[in-house]
């Protein structure tokens, strides 16, 4: 019985497959022509529509020119996010919030990194005293009197807020007092500040990250033990200086393998701004994994890595690093107010009228004590006082950011997190709306000084250089170790041992004033020889109808180039060695074979040909006629002069302008044999003008 139930059962079994593909013979499905699938492509797609529409919005600020004079363009961002959060919310859709992973490592390194490498350095150097004081010491008074005054306002019974602790206030003031530096370069950038008030302000936004991070991670920390003691307070100020000098470590170090890597590019240029771009991001990478400060180390790497890259890499792959930073930190700091004004909408928010309030109000107040009272102390150790009017554009320009708004939404989730949400959200919006809106008609009032759009001339610029060198020369002199004296030791040590390991060949100690020169020269005028073919090249018959020459015209970046080669090599003209070109991939071996005699022989034999292709005069001279003079033997002018051959026989021997009867008298008809010259002169006349 067990035999003939298997038998049914494999024949049941060896029965089933063949039905099923006679069904499926029968009931064959057609082929689909088009198909449509977009939770395959969504999370793509909904990004690439977020950066068109940020693109998009950005296009139409600068299209409208009154609405950019008017509002500035961060506040514009905001206010289309709103829309764009109300929209979602209104079609009963959950819309995307500006979360933390986010913006701390996809959208905010970008623009770290593009005001990090193009740092003014010098300006940031003279003032990295007065920016370090606002930035540590203003940050901390910040957070500390926000905390302490909020404090006492939750202890107010109308308030009812009885239920915050002290270290969640002084974890709320940190959060909330420190300036962004996102919105400080929408502004700033905008309403064209002077060099100095920029970059106090902007220098006090990068570099007081490491501040913030120290006091949230503290006061977190604090918050969850709930008792804080003595050697707490020790270990939070040896965290800060593990923080700061930590996150400089770490991209000094990234910095550093960046442009030694960059000197075996020669033959791959277009991986060149990928190894900039990935060191840079891997600073930061490495120090927020240590919770170092990756601001300061973004900063640190693009500062370090910069002139030795430059240096290595091709003229095409330093524009593609510029251009590339400053699309993708435009881009990045659009989503950013974008996604602001959306998650804005979102909530969810818990709203007391008190905190909320007086929130805003001590961050006026604290900010303007902190620099007005950090400025007396500074300006007595400051050459280049800080006026009234700069101490007030200072403390009007602390601004409030997406920072303040990231790092309040990793609080734990709880009604007091709603409600310092909230508060940071209204702190941030006045700032950008209300202090943004007005900072640019404040400063035309006030007549601060506006920066200037003309650059300096070479002259100035040389002084400049000079005035540094006999400033290092009288601090040595005086035995007092300034800036200037520890600025010429570092220049040195760079000079002689740097540039030796991180820039490739014979460049590290080339002057290339002469040879870019040169080359740019012979490349023009290889150029202008090409392009002006046979038949546009005008000649000698058509000289009248020629046109003038056109004056060639450079670019800004390659102006830039010439002048800073010119302030670096002045005294070093007499020079020559071999030249780098940053437009070919590949060293040129004619150039590197060609010696400086040659080069020149060849330069000067250029311009002479082309002299008569380039330029024509207004009004063509004609050639002044020749006079033909002949004396007799013995005669007094020809005797300083050596014998000259007998002309041929029928040639003219009077002049060709004159009658033939002047210069030696009236010849009779019988006395013409018997005049035999014997010495020839060759005189050109007088001018054409002078003729005329």
């Amino acid at each position: 019985a067990l035999d003939l139930l298997l038998i049914g059962c494999s024949g049941s079994a060896l029965e089933e497959p063949h039905h099923r593909t006679n069904g499926s013979a029968t009931h064959k499905k057609a082929f689909p022509v088009l198909d449509f699938n977009y939770e395959h492509v969504r999370i793509p797609f909904e990004i690439s529509l977020w950066i068109l529409l940020a693109l998009f919005m950005k296009l139409g600020f600068h299209i409208i020119p009154r609405v950019s004079h008017v509002v500035p363009e961060s506040c514009l961002l905001i206010f289309v996010g709103l829309l764009v959060g109300g929209i979602i919310k209104a079609m009963h859709d959950k819309a995307p919030i500006l979360d933390t992973k986010l913006f701390f490592l996809y959208l905010l390194p970008p623009i770290i990194l593009d005001a990090g490498y193009f740092l003014p350095i010098r300006l940031f150097t003279e003032n990295l005293g007065t920016i370090l004081v606002f930035a540590v010491v203003g940050t901390l008074w910040n957070a500390f009197f926000i905390g302490g005054m909020m404090f006492a306002i939750c202890q107010i019974e109308v308030a009812h807020l009885g239920g915050v602790s002290l270290l969640s206030c002084l974890l709320f003031g940190s959060i909330v007092s420190a300036v962004d530096p996102v919105a400080v370069l929408a502004v700033f950038e905008e309403i064209h500040i002077n060099e100095l008030l920029y970059i106090l302000v902007f220098g006090e936004s990068l570099l007081n990250d490491a501040v913030t991070v120290v006091l949230y991670h503290l006061f977190e920390e604090f918050s969850h033990a709930g008792s804080v003691t003595m050697g707490d307070a020790f270990l939070g100020v040896l965290s800060f200086l593990v923080v700061s000098l930590g996150g400089i470590l770490a991209g000094v170090v990234y910095g550093i393998v960046g442009a030694f890597t960059s000197r075996f590019t020669s033959h791959s240029r277009v991986i060149e701004p990928l190894f900039v771009f990935l060191y840079s991001y891997m600073a930061y990478l490495s120090a927020e994994v240590f919770h170092l400060s990756g601001i300061m180390s973004l900063i640190a790497c693009g500062v370090v890595m910069r002139p030795y890259v430059e240096a290595n890499i091709s003229h095409k792959s330093y524009t593609t690093i510029k251009y590339f930073l400053k699309m993708w930190s435009s881009v990045s700091e659009t989503l950013i107010f974008i996604f602001l004004g959306v998650s804005t909408v979102e909530g969810p928010h818990n709203w007391n009228w008190l905190f909320v309030v007086f929130t805003l109000v001590l961050c006026l107040v604290s900010r303007v004590l902190g620099v007005v009272g950090l400025t007396f102390i500074i300006n007595k150790f400051r050459i280049v006082k800080l006026t009234k009017k700069d101490q007030f554009i200072v403390a009007y320009g602390g601004l409030r950011g997406a920072i303040a708004f990231s790092l309040g939404f990793l609080l734990p989730d709880d009604e007091t997190k709603h409600m310092f949400l909230t508060a940071i959200i209204t702190v941030i919006f006045f700032t950008v709306f209300v202090q943004g809106m007005t900072i640019r008609p404040l400063v035309e009032l006030l007549a601060v000084k506006r920066k200037k759009e003309s650059r300096r001339s070479i002259n100035e610029e040389i002084h400049t250089q000079f005035l540094d060198h006999l400033l290092t020369g009288i601090e040595d002199i005086c035995g007092h170790y300034g800036h200037h004296h520890w600025k010429d030791k570092l220049t040195r040590f760079n000079e002689n041992y740097v540039k030796k390991w991180l820039i490739s060949g014979e460049r590290s100690a080339e002057p290339q004033l002469i040879s870019f020169y040169n080359k740019l020269e012979m490349k023009q005028a290889m150029m202008l020889v090409e392009s002006n073919s046979s038949a546009r090249l005008p000649t000698f018959a058509s000289a009248e109808a020629a046109p003038r020459r056109a004056i060639p015209s450079i670019s800004k970046t390659r102006e830039e180039e010439i002048r800073k080669i010119l302030r670096a090599n002045l005294q070093k003209t007499r020079q020559r060695l071999r030249s780098y070109s940053r437009h070919d991939l590949f060293m040129d071996p004619f150039e590197d074979n060609m010696s400086e005699v040659r080069f020149r022989k060849q330069q000067v034999d250029m311009e002479r040909r082309m002299s008569h292709y380039l330029t024509v005069p207004a009004k063509r001279q004609e050639t002044p006629s020749v006079r033909k003079v002949w004396f007799e033997p013995g005669h007094p002018a020809g005797l300083s002069f050596r014998p000259k051959p007998r002309p041929p026989e029928g040639v003219d021997l009077v002049d060709e302008d004159t009658p033939q009867n002047t210069n030696q008298g009236t010849a009779q008809p019988g006395q013409e044999e018997k005049l035999k010259p014997s010495c020839c002169l060759s005189d050109p006349g007088p001018n054409t003008e002078e003729e005329a």
